[in-house]
């Protein structure tokens, strides 16, 4: 296991520009006002070869009004507890606060190492930032996250006293999830129940989650990797930039996963956004699972589960092999058999077709149901291959690409499903025109022998085409 480093200091000190910086990423949402970041945010660097953990927290408030501090508070403890080294941020520029002599306070009571940091010092001299002293530290780093000054001394320190782990973590290949849904539909409800733990701030206030979080968690010898997304708004509502920014991560969240979990509200029915957010799954190619939240108080008078899944069955067309199941966040039901059905559905994403088996599949579907002809001309399929899987992708080589109809793409991929037994995965079917090229996936030798024969054969017209043009100025002469 790496060794872990907190950050931690009040609300708009620099915090997640700092975590940035030395992540060398873009990870952690960042605005000019306090609160943007409220759950702790994981991330592995390293600095003169040496590997650690880093964590960005909330601000700190001792005495707040705000919905959240009591939530952010538990979560800074926390981070606290779990580090090997603590740094401290401080804000240069408006100097040290009442929750900096509080939070200092408290950190007198560890005795783990703490590091002092006065960030936003680009404009000052070390002279005009003697009034840190008074926090009864002996030495702090004045540094500039944003535009990088005094971060290399600063991490040279750092990690000459970072202790040694054994790194006892098994190779494990995750299987990544990213939780999207609306605001307030229970992704991060879900995902401290999963986790058997508080591990992300959960609000009744919709918009609670900002950054996306990555969470582990291993389950059957196979470890996951769990991304608790913010919640997707329509277009026309998002106003604030700091939210636009917290929906584009939920989206990039898509690219990197194997398996959407999206969810639905199912007291308020399926609406319109929530298949605008399964059409942005469907869109990344990645695997699906409609997860139907909070169904413990769902009134099963008005709509029972067979009715409900009919309707979004009826809503969610392109996502037809995505299965659905009810659940609830809150009590747990049906909660134990997510991982088992992610499990199947990977397994799908994952699988590769046998060449053969596959163009036994393509001549047979032909054979049953012929495709119409282009320009008064038959078209001829020669070849598929399956050319990566996450998800599944074939490539077909024809002689009029552009003259396969949607229909019949659609009815191939289903019989490609059906056959193969790939059920729960999207598949992607590609159609290309087969040449003289090196262009398709088969025996080299083959394809050597073929451009060796198609050689000769123009030299052999070049030959009969000179023979002719001398025959005919024998004849003029």
């Amino acid at each position: 296991m790496k060794p872990i480093v907190a950050l931690v200091g009040c609300p708009n000190v620099g915090k997640s520009t700092l975590f940035n910086r030395i992540t060398r990423s873009r990870n952690a949402l960042v605005d000019d006002f306090p609160g943007v970041t409220r759950d702790r945010n994981y991330a592995d660097t390293m600095w003169n070869d040496i590997k650690f953990t880093l964590v960005d927290t909330g601000g700190f408030l001792l005495l707040d009004d705000d919905s959240f501090a009591l939530e952010i508070k538990k979560h800074l403890k926390i981070a606290i507890n779990e580090a090997d080294i603590i740094v401290f941020v401080l804000d240069g520029k408006t100097g040290i606060s009442p929750y900096d002599m509080d939070l200092a306070n408290i950190l007198r009571k560890t005795e783990k190492s703490v590091f002092y940091i006065v960030n936003k010092t680009e404009n000052k001299q070390k002279n005009e930032l003697s009034e840190f002293y008074s926090l009864g530290i002996e030495k702090f780093y004045s540094v500039s996250a944003e535009h990088a000054i005094g971060i290399n001394e600063f991490l040279d320190d750092l990690v000459e006293i970072l202790p040694n782990h054994e790194n006892k973590q098994k190779n494990f290949n995750d299987i990544c999830l990213a939780l999207v849904g609306r605001p307030n539909v229970g992704k991060s409800s879900l995902i401290n129940k999963i986790l058997g733990k508080n591990r992300v701030v959960v609000n009744e206030k919709p918009g609670t989650t900002r950054d996306a979080i990555d969470l582990f968690i291993e389950h059957n010898e196979k470890r996951f990797r769990l991304i608790d997304t913010a919640g997707i708004r329509r277009k026309g509502k998002v106003k604030q930039k700091i939210e636009k920014f917290s929906i584009l991560k939920s989206l990039k969240s898509l690219d990197d996963c194997d398996v959407a979990l999206i969810l639905i509200d199912g007291s308020e029915g399926i609406t319109d956004q929530d298949i605008a957010i399964a059409g942005y799954a469907h869109d990344k190619k990645c695997g699906a699972l409609f997860l139907i939240n909070k169904w413990d108080i769902v009134d099963k008078e008005q709509k029972n589960q067979k009715e409900f899944m009919q309707e979004l069955r009826m809503k969610s067309k392109f996502l037809s092999f995505a299965p659905a199941m009810t659940i609830s966040a809150l009590t747990g039901q049906r909660t134990h058999k997510i991982f088992k059905m992610v499990e199947d559905i990977y397994n799908e994403f994952s699988h590769r077709i046998n060449t053969g088996v596959l163009n036994r599949i393509i001549k047979d579907a032909i054979f049953r149901s012929e495709p119409k002809l282009h320009k008064g001309k038959r078209l001829k399929f020669y070849y598929a291959t399956q050319v990566s899987v996450k998800p599944p992708t074939i490539v077909c080589f024809v002689n009029y690409p552009e003259a396969v109809h949607f229909s019949y793409k659609r009815y191939l991929i289903n019989q490609i499903r059906e056959m193969s037994k790939l059920e729960k995965t999207p598949i992607r079917l590609y159609f290309r025109q087969r040449t003289g090229k090196i262009n398709f996936a088969g025996p080299k030798d083959t394809n050597a022998r073929y451009l060796k024969k198609k050689k000769i054969v123009r030299r052999k017209k070049q030959r009969k085409e000179q023979s002719k043009r001398k025959k005919a100025r024998d004849m003029k002469n």
